[in-house]
């Protein structure tokens, strides 16, 4: 099968078709409004089950007034039945034919692109992402979709005819399933991520167990459902929402769980690797964040620099784990470039994100909204704050959290803002002397998921593809100097505390992981 992306927004832009667009994302917007309020049950083995736990609220970011819908506080005994569930569909499922498995897959990728802005605008109520970054999610999940089954189908099920080593014998290496998977879904790329990760492990023959984040079940619903539509069997999916503390906690302790695929923060992936690998070698793979940096040296255009820059440390209002928090720039061109990238990020829209005009919706939570206070607060004491530190309270948006985007200014090499993923819209500047001194500040955190440089001298760059520490890295890339990666084009990997496996998202060594090898020998 020949792959290609989904390109909504791009192809629009390319042909032309803005407007439309926008009408049909803005349709959508009303459409899902008629939707919310309901309540949502846990699917096991393919039945609704409501939770002896009760209900959660899932309220918009956007304006707390503004009721999603209610989802089952999920108990550990809730988790733990959808493991046996999952325990008990996996002959079956790891014995279908891996064409069928690819098919499933496709037709719901399918019906998820047919209905991407309803699901666009639905996320951007439930996690406040704008249009054009919810409708780009969309296609992203589609894509990873269609990318795994194609490798599926390409590597003919992952069975390959080896070499003999005498004349009567036959081999065969055979990649297998490990049973059943926990998948723990984020609450910033709560479709394309939770997609990505329940594909890799499900088309490879393993069933699952879904838990997405308490900030974004909606989404994974919407995922869970498009599968069920598409033919996947009962029980090979299991969707159970509620807190870490008892449905992540069974999944992590549950004996019947062999493998976990997890995206989030440093501590739970790190307590969750422990705990998980404690008593018996089984795989899992974690995306734990990043503090990413990028070099604008004395030979980089300026402007582009700006823009990269600031798109990728404030889209999604710097909640993604590939947001530029760190920008390194030469102390002969600092000064031109600081005033260019603080006017570029003064125009930044902050605001309703459903709305045309809007490029920074709210942060995710009250949780997000303090710490921003609070960082801003401490950036404005130990620093310079050169634009942004302060929450935007005025008309509706007082119902919502939302905040500027904040950049700073003189902070020591060693200040923790330097160091820590903080996954809110702040940005802090330094200045280097020299291109070793930019790599060395550049590589001096213990993540390293990804990185940019802003240069003109071919020279400066391939000294930077050599010496960055990080999997995924980018050369004057204006559109997000550190984010933006394609499936099928930049694999999405992290290594040092940003990951385990050293395997890319979207890249060809993704789906393996969720498979081990068997050798098939038969004499003759």
């Amino acid at each position: 099968m020949v792959f290609l992306n989904e390109r909504t927004y791009l192809s629009a832009v390319e042909g032309g078709k803005v407007d439309e667009f926008h009408v049909l994302y803005e349709a959508a917007v009303e459409k899902v409004k008629g939707e919310f309020g309901q309540e949502h049950p846990i699917w096991i083995d393919g039945e609704e089950v409501r939770s002896k736990g009760g209900t959660f609220e899932d309220r918009s970011p956007n304006d707390q007034r503004i009721l999603l819908g209610l989802f089952q506080k999920g108990t550990r005994a809730d988790a733990k039945k959808a493991v046996e569930s999952a325990k008990r569909a996996f002959p079956a499922w790891a014995g279908t034919d891996y064409k069928e498995k690819a098919r499933i897959f496709l037709r719901a990728a399918n019906l998820i692109s047919r209905r991407k802005y309803y699901v666009a605008a639905l996320m951007s109520f439930e996690n406040g992402k704008n249009c054009t970054e919810a409708i780009a999610e969309v296609d992203e999940a589609v894509d990873l979709v269609r990318w795994y089954a194609g490798e599926l189908i390409a590597n003919n099920g992952f069975e390959k005819e080896m070499g003999r080593y005498v004349a009567n014998e036959r081999t065969k290496s055979v990649l297998k399933p490990f049973g059943v998977w926990a998948v723990i879904a984020p609450f910033n790329f709560p479709f394309a991520i939770t997609a990505g990760m329940t594909a890799g492990a499900v088309l490879a023959g393993n069933t699952a167990v879904l838990k997405p984040a308490s900030d974004t079940p909606y989404m994974a619903l919407v995922l869970y459902d498009a599968l069920m539509e598409a033919g996947l069997p009962p029980g090979v999916l299991n969707f159970v929402t509620g807190p870490g503390s008892t449905v992540g906690q069974e999944l992590v302790d549950n004996p019947g769980v062999d493998g976990f695929v997890f995206t989030g923060s440093r501590e739970v992936g790190l307590s969750a690797f422990k705990t998980f690998t404690a008593k018996f070698p089984k795989p899992i793979i974690t995306e734990m964040g990043g503090k990413n940096a990028t070099i604008v040296t004395a030979k980089a255009d300026l402007d582009k620099a700006a823009e990269g820059v600031a798109r990728a440390a404030f889209g999604y209002g710097g909640q993604k784990c590939s947001a530029c928090s760190r920008v390194l720039v030469h102390k002969s061109v600092k000064d031109e470039f600081v005033k260019k990238l603080v006017a570029y990020t003064r125009n930044l829209g902050v605001g309703d994100p459903v709305l045309r005009d809007t490029f920074m919706g709210p942060v995710i939570n009250e949780a997000a909204y303090e710490k921003y206070q609070k960082v801003a607060a401490a950036a404005r004491k130990d620093g310079k704050v050169l634009v942004g530190g302060n929450a935007r309270k005025e008309g509706d948006l007082k119902h919502g959290f939302y905040v500027e985007p904040m950049i700073v200014d003189g902070l020591p090499l060693d200040h923790r803002f330097l160091k820590e993923e903080l996954f809110i819209p702040v940005l802090a500047v330094a200045t280097f002397n020299s291109f070793d001194e930019a790599m060395e500040i550049s590589n001096s955190t213990d993540y390293g998921l990804t990185g940019g440089i802003f240069s003109n001298d071919q020279h400066e760059i391939d000294e930077f593809f050599r010496r960055a520490e990080t999997g995924t890295v980018y050369a004057n890339r204006t559109m997000g100097a550190t984010t933006g990666a394609i499936v099928g084009a930049q694999p999405f990997v992290g290594w040092k505390m940003s990951g385990i496996s050293g395997k890319g998202a979207g890249g060809h060594y993704y789906l393996q992981q969720f498979m081990r090898e068997q050798t098939q020998t038969t004499y003759i």
